[in-house]
C-alpha cells in the first residue's frame, strides 16, 4: 500500500516547502535555538539524574544545605545566560 512512501524527492520537496515558508535567513537562527534549547535539556536532565543518584534514604545522608544560592546556566560554562535561584528549604511549604 505504501510502497516507497518516503523517497528522496519528497524529503527534498519537504526541504524546498521548509526553505520557502521559513526564508534563507530565519533557518540558522531556528538552528542555534534549537540546538540551545538541546544543550539546556541536556543540562537539566543531567542535574535531576544527580539529584536523584545523590538523594537521602539510599544510605548516604543528607547533604547540609548551603547558604550560596544555586546557578542555573543555559549551556555547561554559559556565563551570559546564568542566574541565581532561590531555593526553597523542605519546610517553608
Amino acid at each position: 500500500m505504501f510502497h516507497n512512501a518516503l523517497a528522496p524527492w519528497h524529503l527534498l520537496l519537504v526541504a524546498l516547502v521548509v526553505i520557502l515558508v521559513f526564508g534563507s535567513k530565519k533557518l540558522p537562527d531556528m538552528a542555534r535555538s534549537l540546538g540551545k534549547s538541546a544543550r539546556i535539556l541536556k543540562s537539566e536532565a543531567k542535574a535531576m539524574k544527580n539529584d536523584a543518584e545523590s538523594a537521602p534514604g539510599r544510605g548516604e545522608p543528607a547533604p547540609e544545605p548551603s547558604s550560596a544560592p544555586h546557578t542555573i546556566s543555559a549551556a555547561p560554562g554559559d556565563s551570559a545566560t546564568s542566574r541565581p535561584v532561590q531555593a526553597d528549604s523542605p519546610g517553608t511549604r
